[in-house]
């Protein structure tokens, strides 16, 4: 197939990437290659990629319309995967422009890039943000999410949203994907692994956000991809038995669907810690403090439905992927 993916650069975007040309794909990748973490990270991923011959590239942002419309004329995919975003709840804070732009007019891009070729998928990223103040665990895509405590959070929320209207508009048949906390090797320099390893190698405190009560749904990087292509390979179709009297946000008459994607396993993150400093071989000094703004205590994922549906099964337990992360950043960083 021909498959569309943006933020080709990021994280999860590189390895969906080089897992769909494995097993023979054409991919154009998308991204704008910001800086809101190191780009020559960035840079390396797709140095990687480009020694694929079915690798293509785009660099623009996605709020950039022409471009969106150019990357869709040109390339004329049969499915997308969309994964660009500006990430990060607490950068929402500082920067609630930034969210906008990307987050809704540039997902408002894609869906019209959609909507205006034959596309016979979409396949977008939400996130566990999206559950905000809920507190009945595991969290459930069927649960009410009108309580978001972050814009980033908000944004998501809006793209499932839209993407809704889009499938009932247009017959465009859209699946979004609710990410939980995802790690591994490539991973992002902002999120708590990657801080936790560089700051304990280097002999820095690590900060410890709500005093190290957080529970986490940690999920390898590995399992979240074959979840991400087992999606991609499933274009949900309408139901027409659908029951609007006893309605779930999670499908639709519309060929719409929405899952989690986790572990189904969390984690308490001194735990986590205490892993990251079995691997590293030092102690962390942890710097203890209060729980930050648009944070949530706890999140863990029914991942049932996807099991249903796609077969999905995580299987990597949380002291390999720490592991294989650890060895990873020892070999990047020369560390």
């Amino acid at each position: 197939m021909r498959v569309l993916v943006t933020g080709a650069a990021g994280f999860i975007g590189f390895h969906l990437a080089q897992a769909l040309l494995a097993r023979g794909d054409e991919v154009l990748g998308y991204d704008n290659v910001n800086d809101y973490y190191d780009p020559q990270l960035k840079e390396a991923r797709l140095a990687r990629l480009r020694t694929h011959a079915g690798f293509g590239f785009m660099r623009a942002s996605l709020e950039d319309r022409d471009s969106i419309e150019r990357a869709f004329d040109t390339f004329a995919p049969e499915r997308v995967v969309h994964l660009a975003a500006q990430a990060g709840v607490r950068y929402s804070i500082e920067n609630p422009r930034a969210y906008i732009d990307s987050n809704v007019v540039g997902f408002l891009n894609v869906l019209e890039g959609c909507r205006h070729h034959p596309v016979e998928h979409l396949v977008y990223a939400s996130s566990s943000s999206v559950y905000g103040a809920n507190t009945r665990l595991p969290f459930s895509v069927d649960d009410d999410v009108d309580h978001p405590v972050s814009l980033y959070a908000a944004t998501k929320k809006s793209n499932e949203l839209m993407a809704h209207t889009y499938s009932h508009l247009y017959g465009l048949p859209t699946t979004g994907l609710r990410f939980f906390t995802v790690y591994g090797p490539w991973g992002r320099p902002d999120m708590a692994l990657f801080l936790f390893t560089r700051n304990i190698l280097a002999g820095r405190p690590i900060d410890v956000f709500n005093h190290g009560h957080h529970r986490r749904d940690f999920t390898y990087i590995d399992d979240i991809v074959e979840g991400v292509v087992r999606t991609l390979d499933r274009v949900p179709a309408p139901d027409p038995g659908y029951d609007f009297a006893h309605a779930t946000p999670a499908a639709s008459a519309a060929p719409y669907r929405l899952y989690n994607i986790g572990s189904d396993r969390p984690v308490e993150l001194m735990t986590y810690i205490r892993l990251i400093e079995a691997c590293l071989g030092r102690r962390a000094e942890c710097n203890l403090l209060p729980l930050q703004p648009g944070d949530v205590p706890e999140s863990h994922a029914d991942v049932g439905a996807l099991r249903r549906d796609v077969g999905y099964a995580p299987t990597t337990p949380v002291e390999i992927g720490i592991r294989r992360f650890v060895e990873w950043f020892r070999e990047y960083y020369d560390a």
